[in-house]
């Protein structure tokens, strides 16, 4: 099938797989069932797949642009309606067994994921499902030479830890999106580090997690106070941020 696209969404179809990921897990979701809700649905491939399992998919997308291309594309699905509205604004009228909210970033951060889920979980069932079923985030110590926070698409920079699992989030749970944690990294040798980096896992199902891909949660580099450290020296850093928020709310101290 041919889909229409904004530009934005075409690199998110040509990440092959991010969207193996998501067909995967619905695939997996599988049998005929009652309703799904696809929540910033783009131009409407997860909906797509959705079609073939669901007597109803509702599809949600705040763009005109790009709900405008996923009209077009599903047109021809009678099970399928697209609506160009803002989910936080949307009188939801049945309860879902499955919904699939795909739009990830990196710790959750830049993307409205969180008021998003908070918000349309109360319009699942009991025994409803979400894909993806949640997240881990892990950070190491890197030197960067840009000062600035940035994705870590073509920039440049150097390890100097391992890397540490500092968060996890389970889809089905309410999350507080003002996050605040202790990290406490070992280096693993000597020089300057003046960075963090942070790498998102996403759990699509208990069988499935897909590593960071271009369009699904590229690392993220942070920057942090200048240290110099020696091989085996611990790093404690405060980090704080506000999911769905944007970048501009991370902060981060050097604890002592």
């Amino acid at each position: 099938m041919k889909f229409k696209t904004t530009k934005y969404h075409f690199d998110l179809l040509n990440d092959y797989d991010r969207l193996a990921s998501f067909f995967e897990a619905i695939n997996d979701y599988g049998g005929l069932t009652n309703v799904a809700y696809d929540l910033g649905c783009g131009s409407g491939i997860l909906s797509y797949f959705l079609s073939s399992y669901f007597d109803e998919v509702l599809a949600l997308e705040i763009n005109s642009s790009a709900s405008k291309c996923a009209k077009e594309n599903l047109a021809d699905f009678g099970n399928v309606n697209v609506i160009n509205e803002d989910v936080l604004n949307h009188n939801f009228e049945k309860k879902a067994d499955l919904i699939v909210c795909e739009m990830m970033d990196t710790a959750l951060i830049d993307e409205e994921q969180v008021p998003v889920l908070n918000h349309a979980r109360r319009f699942l069932k009991e025994d409803g499902t979400i894909i993806p079923k949640g997240i881990i985030n892990s950070c190491e110590l890197v030197n960067m030479q840009r000062e600035y926070i940035h994705w870590d698409e073509c920039a440049v920079y150097e390890s100097y830890s391992d890397s540490v699992i500092y968060s996890e989030f389970d889809f089905s749970d309410e999350i507080n999106p003002d996050f605040e944690t202790e990290l406490h990294i070992k280096a693993n040798k000597d020089g300057t580090v003046n960075g963090l980096k942070i790498t998102t896992f996403t759990k699509l199902n208990d069988n499935i997690i897909c590593g960071p891909t271009p369009m699904l949660n590229p690392p993220l580099l942070i920057p942090i106070e200048e240290q110099h450290v020696k091989s085996k020296d611990l790093i404690n850093v405060k980090l704080k941020y506000i999911m769905g928020n944007g970048i501009e709310s991370i902060k981060t101290d050097i604890l002592w």
